[in-house]
């Protein structure tokens, strides 16, 4: 699985205007759900659910948030970078400005946590979000995530 399989352009939002951390979940809901034909708040409560168990901001200005859905028949990932960097409550303390949504079938198992691996790693990448950062078109997004996945595919 790679990150061309989770993420298509139309799956890209390169400058997402939002002011709170509920407001992203809910905006990104509302994407996946035109998307994936799922229920924007079924999208929106399984998102809120998993960031009741703790933050998916995973540092140096990254969130991943995930969740898995009955309905959904594939991995579906999605990517925000944001006009503004917003408090995710991250464990650093740093607002988050990139943000990796990742959906999952409820039965997806080790593949849901295959995704988020690779996912993570990609974004650990300190040049790979400056580039990101950097990037203000869908298609430069997504051929920096695309391409720069390839080197990091372990």
């Amino acid at each position: 699985m790679t990150i061309t399989d989770l993420v298509a352009p139309e799956a890209i939002l390169p400058a997402l205007k939002v002011n709170s951390k509920k407001q992203a979940l809910q905006e990104l809901a509302a994407r996946a759900s035109a998307l994936t034909g799922q229920n924007e708040r079924a999208v929106f409560e399984v998102l809120l659910q998993r960031e009741k168990l703790g933050t998916t901001a995973v540092g140096y200005g990254v969130a991943i948030p995930h969740g898995k859905l009955p309905k959904l028949e594939k991995l579906f990932g999605f990517f925000a970078r944001l006009e503004r960097p917003i408090d995710f409550e991250a464990m650093d303390g740093q607002p988050v400005d990139l943000i990796f949504l990742l959906l999952a079938p409820e039965g997806a198992g080790a593949d849901h946590l295959k995704a988020l691996a690779r996912v993570s790693r990609l974004l650990r990448d300190k040049s790979v979000c400056e580039k990101l950062r950097g990037a203000d078109q869908t298609d430069a997004i997504y051929a920096l995530l695309t391409d720069t996945a390839k080197s990091h595919a372990a």
